[in-house]
């Protein structure tokens, strides 16, 4: 018999299989399928913090809830400083500078404001697989000379604008070279403020523009004090927008991973945006600082706000303590520079 009939044959023999046999062939085979989807669905939900995993599939990251995801390395082979851990260290002198800033508004002075604890100022973020560059005030200093330094945003950006200039101030051993040009106080002010470093040339500017985008325009034949509406719900300090919230309970950063908020459906809309400019090769960088800052409901003024702050009033939960979380928001900026080698000397 030819090897053309023989295998005819086996075919023909696979096909008349008695269908008890192919019923158990077929249950085993949707076991297995089964198994494979809880293992995805278990990995997603149980463990999305490995820093490696299986069975991450594009297609599942659409069906299943969208929970943060583990590190992965950049392509480029830079290591992604947004995503790690918070680490207890006491050991490192971590803070750059004290509440004694001179450049510092009264309301992120917490520990002044009334708050006992500092267990807020003992955690570093630690990156997965590789470590974050110490920052050198005066390394950022010189690379900067001759430059511009500029914030634009809300008061949130001017928390991390007040960091940066405290950050930096470490590196100058005359503080009196250090001035707002145009004379204004820090305190209270709203509006542009601009730090000059005198010995490098350098400003650090903050300009206050709460909103970036018009959102929308105001109703035909509306009145003159109408400017725009905007919707604001309920947000992640446990309050909605007009009562304040509550975050005076947590002393440590959160652990527990998995109560942590589903991603918003529209930071879909900015990855996309963002993969847009990648595509036309615009200049423009994202500092990815909001996975870090999620867990750090611990660190913000609350009840600790500036003096004179009546005692009815909502907490804090928008703001941060300084010390405290954007002086790592700033490490990470550095860090993002040296790999870029930012004016290299």
């Amino acid at each position: 018999m030819d090897h053309q009939t023989t295998t005819t044959n086996k075919w023909f023999q696979l096909l008349f299989i008695p269908f008890i046999i192919k019923r158990q062939i077929l249950y085993t085979l949707l076991s297995l399928l089964i198994i494979l989807i809880s293992s995805i669905v278990i990995l997603n939900i149980v463990g999305p913090f490995e820093t490696q995993s299986l069975l991450r599939f594009s297609f599942w990251s659409q069906i299943l809830p969208n929970y943060h995801k583990p590190y992965k390395p950049a392509s480029s082979g830079v290591c992604d400083y947004s995503y790690g851990r918070w680490v207890r260290d006491k050991t490192d002198p971590l803070r750059f500078y004290g509440e004694n800033c001179p450049f510092l508004d009264p309301g992120f002075r917490c520990r002044r404001n009334g708050r006992t604890d500092a267990e807020y100022l003992n955690w570093r973020w630690q990156p997965y697989g590789c470590d974050l560059p110490r920052f050198n005030a005066s390394d950022l200093l010189e690379r900067s000379r001759n430059g511009r330094i500029v914030f634009a945003g809300d008061s949130i950006g001017r928390n991390q604008w007040e960091s940066l200039v405290c950050m930096l101030a470490q590196g100058v051993s005359n503080l009196s070279t250090i001035y707002e040009e145009n004379g204004n106080p820090i305190t209270k002010h709203k509006g542009f403020l601009s730090m000059r470093f005198d010995k490098y040339n350098l400003t650090v500017e903050y300009y206050r523009t709460p909103f970036l985008t018009i959102i929308s325009r105001p109703p035909p034949n509306s009145p003159q004090e109408v400017k725009m509406a905007i919707r604001v719900d309920q947000m992640h300090w446990n309050g909605t927008w007009n009562e304040g919230g509550h975050c005076d309970a947590n002393i440590e950063p959160e652990t527990n991973y998995t109560r942590l908020e589903a991603e918003p459906w529209n930071n879909r809309y900015i990855s996309d945006v963002i993969k847009q400019m990648e595509y036309r090769k615009e200049k423009f960088q994202v500092l990815n600082i909001t996975y870090l800052t999620e867990f750090r409901s611990d660190a913000h003024p609350s009840l600790h706000r500036e003096p004179g702050t009546p005692v009815d009033a909502p907490q804090d939960c928008s703001h941060w303590c300084l010390p405290g979380v954007p002086d790592t928001w700033n490490e990470l900026l550095y860090g993002y520079l040296l790999a870029m080698r930012f004016r290299t000397r």
